[in-house]
């Protein structure tokens, strides 16, 4: 099933997204019969690439995407040169006030969780991490990866006497925003050094452009470690740690541990909650602690009426009938509550008014 979902992915990548270009305007594309254009978050390409190859099929609605970074995704959107930005990192108020257009709106769409995947041989099952030392690894701190706090945190395993070889993202990314959000959270020395953001400045590492990026480095340097989302991972057969989570147990990412993260989020938030929720560090036993919910953002106002009745039309596809593509591809569906309250904002969009 997995080889099916794979081949289905790789279509939608090709008749879906044109060019990896941060710089890109994806606006230039507008023509073709595309009905709709995107531009964002390499963390969901997978299963967005799916969607975006089903609803064609389904619906007759043809959707260019370009996986360009959470970075230029919100760029794009907050000039209005595509109809959809996509981000793994909430905008800041700043960023909300600067908006060409009126008032954007963020639409989760699924459940995704960065991990820690390294390059060794010979170690065969996964390590145990925690934030501090995951923090302390990308700060350059341990650069080794028999030092004795992996090895406190690993006993029985043989780890060599080889250099860690930190790899990073080059570009601005929301798998940046949720990685560094986490470690925020969970080290102080990176809270008052680096911080979180979509780009920071690294004090070590190689760079890699996009989640592909970062996982082809690990994938072909021994003794690496970097941060990708899930299913770069799982479909790059890379191996990833076990992290430690808030009531310190040592989690796997999972559907279900993802899953875990999420659970009960809206109810924290309230009715009102504007959809901007970190899941980081989350509370639970069997929570993953580096998850996080990814958003498509749109406008409010949908001057075009056609073009804003299909970008709903799709989103309520998304967030109802596309779930259930998401566990075969490493995401975990939006719980019933959210999908509820999503529904109900989607409701508020304005179809065919000015900006």
């Amino acid at each position: 099933m997995r080889a099916v979902v794979a081949m289905l992915t790789l279509l939608g990548v090709v008749a879906c997204t044109q060019g990896d270009n941060e710089g890109g305007d994806a606006g230039a594309s507008r023509s073709g019969g595309v009905d709709l254009t995107g531009a964002g978050a390499t963390f969901p390409q997978p299963i967005y690439s799916k969607w975006f190859h089903d609803y064609d099929i389904e619906k007759g609605i043809r959707i260019n995407y370009q996986s360009i970074g959470s970075g230029g995704g919100v760029r794009q959107l907050m000039e209005g040169t595509v109809d959809f930005g996509a981000t793994d990192g909430p905008m800041s108020d700043d960023e909300l006030s600067r908006a060409k257009h009126g008032e954007i709106l963020h639409i989760p769409t699924v459940i995704g969780a960065v991990v820690l995947a390294y390059n060794l041989e010979g170690v065969t099952q996964p390590l145990n991490l925690t934030g501090d030392v995951i923090a302390d690894i990308f700060l350059g701190r341990i650069t080794k990866w028999n030092d004795p706090r992996l090895a406190a945190l690993n006993p029985g395993v043989s780890l060599p006497n080889d250099d860690v070889i930190v790899v990073h993202r080059s570009d601005g990314s929301g798998t940046t925003y949720v990685f560094t959000d986490y470690l925020a959270k969970v080290s102080q020395a990176w809270a008052t050094g680096p911080g979180r953001g979509k780009e920071v400045q690294w004090p070590i590492g190689l760079g890699g452009k996009g989640n592909e990026g970062v996982a082809g480095q690990v994938k072909q340097t021994p003794g690496s470690v970097g941060y990708v989302e899930l299913a770069y991972a799982t479909q790059n057969a890379l191996q990833h740690a076990a992290v430690r989570n808030r009531a310190g147990e040592f989690v796997t990412p999972s559907i279900a541990s993802i899953s875990a993260a999420a659970s009960g989020a809206m109810l924290r938030e309230g009715p009102n909650t504007d959809f901007r929720v970190s899941i980081a560090n989350a509370e639970g036993a069997a929570s993953y602690p580096i998850s996080s919910f990814t958003w498509i953002i749109i406008y409010r106002n949908q001057p075009d009426a056609e073009k804003g009745q299909k970008l709903v039309d799709f989103l309520h596809w998304a967030i109802t009938d596309g779930q259930e593509a998401a566990a075969a591809l490493d995401y975990a569906p939006l719980p019933d509550d959210v999908v509820r309250a999503i529904d109900e904002r989607l409701g508020t969009v304005i179809i065919g008014a000015t900006a």
